[in-house]
């Protein structure tokens, strides 16, 4: 109890990135899961690079991923997965609306950044909406400028914002923490910690997430 009547939050570690699919489907299932779950939460989002030798200018998006997956063929099947998942969360990914994979170091650096202000709630909106802007949009969310903007409707200044993001500030604790969380053997994402007792990887439906959160608070 932090205070008489006040019961401490439930601390989630969640291991993403914003250029992950299916790390935007975590995010819903987690919501619908939290939705049945009657306890305060605090969620903390934990940097992982999914492509980490992106260049900061980014990379044409589509030939990087036929290169990954095997041909033209392979990643429209993939594609259609992924949209059929997402649209039973309510996401409508606009794949071919994306030019250029970014560089995620600058995103994470401000979401972070937004975490070490204190309020989880807008930390979690700024992951939906940058999320939303990669995905939804096709906006290039390694431009510091995007996420300035970004920022800004979440009700940060923006020009401070976006002189924060164009300095390196932030940018070695991420990199060191993204590097902690490799060795400790995270590999792929989304990864969830609930309250620093067990973890479940991968987008898992919101019934095993709440089992998951219901067994660590148990």
């Amino acid at each position: 109890m932090n205070r008489e009547g006040e019961t401490a939050a439930i601390p989630i570690d969640i291991v993403s990135d914003v250029v992950c699919p299916w790390c935007f489907i975590g995010k819903r299932h987690l919501e619908a899961a939290l939705a049945q779950f009657d306890a305060p939460v605090s969620i903390r989002w934990l940097p992982y690079f999914l492509n980490p030798d992106t260049p900061p200018e980014g990379e044409p998006y589509r030939p990087f991923l036929e290169r990954k997956f095997g041909g033209a063929d392979a990643l429209e099947g993939i594609w259609a997965r992924v949209r059929d998942a997402g649209r039973n969360t309510g996401i409508a990914f606009a794949f071919e609306k994306i030019e250029l994979r970014a560089s995620t170091l600058a995103a994470h650096r401000l979401i972070e950044h937004f975490q070490q202000a204190g309020d989880t709630g807008v930390s979690n909106e700024l992951v939906e909406r940058l999320f939303h802007a990669g995905f939804c949009e096709g906006r290039f969310i390694g431009d510091p400028g995007v996420l300035a903007d970004i920022a800004a409707a979440c009700g940060a200044d923006r020009d401070e914002t976006d002189a924060w993001l164009r300095s390196d500030r932030g940018a070695e604790a991420v990199i060191a923490q993204e590097a902690r969380l490799r060795q400790l053997g995270i590999s792929g994402v989304p990864f969830f910690i609930f309250n620093g007792r067990l973890a479940v990887s991968g987008a898992q439906p919101p019934e095993v997430l709440l089992d998951a959160l219901r067994q660590a608070t148990a």
